[in-house]
């Protein structure tokens, strides 16, 4: 019988978080339809037309984190998991997309003059969604983080800026019953666009970062840190450190130089437990590939 590939890591909890994203956020989709067809009000329809988008990037996100669990293949051989990279752009995009509807409908509220009726339903729903936002998007940045999955960390962070947006509608339909100045609601809906504008813009530009291979200063420095103690214990030195980030791990490279009356066994044990050190550390996975060679080997050649 054919062996039967590995299952990634918290593949469960993974997929656990994003169809609990899914049923969730048609729940939402739900109660902001019934109030935006309560009250009229524009911060509510903006909180609507940002959770559409939403559903469009969750159902995107669901697809590509079962794309990124699947393991390398003939065609693939370093796996799935950059697909996240495109998952975060696309839930990016999709967040300015509702970030310009809103804000498009704000200004139209403005000038055609704002009508809102049934305020304290709107609030009571609106207020529901907000919780409910609030609680979902926290698990799914953590279950993201800890597991290493942009996908879900995105999404997550999709999912806090509906909260953002029906926070600001609480307010906006809160200071309309205290002051019954209607022009509140298209104006908290310009603010809930412009925040939800910038979080769309950062997850572009995140995903873009991962896709062209930008280091991460901080993870740089973990690793050099790591490698360099590693090294210097067994007297040995290293050089062309260069590392990746795959979306749900670290891709690390590098050349370990051994002294040249070493036998091969002695420096490949040394290069298995630098490796598994290396692996061992660096959060959320890492995988380690080290060249092995003798001092002088590359001497005058250019080392970086």
């Amino acid at each position: 019988m054919a062996e039967q590939p590995p299952v990634p890591a918290g593949a469960a909890e993974k997929m656990t978080a994003m169809s609990l994203s899914l049923g969730a956020g048609l729940l939402l989709l739900v109660l902001k339809a019934a109030a935006y067809w309560q009250t009229g009000s524009t911060a509510i329809l903006s909180d609507l037309g940002e959770s559409v988008a939403h559903m469009a990037a969750v159902a995107f996100a669901a697809y590509s984190l079962w794309l990124s669990l699947r393991p390398a293949d003939a065609r693939h051989l370093y796996g799935h998991s950059k697909v996240g990279f495109f998952s975060a752009g696309f839930e990016g995009a999709m967040i300015i997309v509702a970030a310009l509807y809103i804000l498009y409908e704000a200004v139209k509220a403005a000038i055609n003059g704002p009508r809102l009726e049934h305020v304290p339903v709107g609030l009571a729903l609106t207020a529901i969604a907000a919780v409910l936002n609030g609680a979902l998007g926290w698990h799914l940045v953590r279950t993201g983080r800890n597991r290493g999955s942009i996908i879900l960390e995105a999404n997550g962070h999709h999912v806090l800026t509906d909260c953002w947006t029906s926070l600001g509608v609480l307010v906006a339909l809160g200071l309309v019953q205290m002051t019954g100045w209607l022009y509140w609601d298209p104006l908290f809906a310009s603010l809930a666009a412009a925040n939800i504008l910038r979080s769309g813009l950062q997850l572009i530009r995140r995903s873009v970062s991962g896709l062209m291979d930008e280091a991460d200063p901080e993870t740089n420095d973990q690793i050099e840190k790591i490698v360099a103690e590693e090294t210097r214990r067994r007297g040995i030195a290293f050089h062309n450190l260069r590392h990746r980030n795959i979306g749900d791990a670290h891709w690390i490279e590098m050349h370990l130089e051994f002294p040249t009356d070493i036998l091969l066994r002695d420096a490949h044990r040394a290069a298995t437990e630098i490796e598994e050190a290396v692996e061992g550390r660096i959060r959320p996975a890492a995988q380690v590939i080290t060249h092995l060679e003798c001092v002088g080997d590359h001497d005058g050649e250019d080392r970086s």
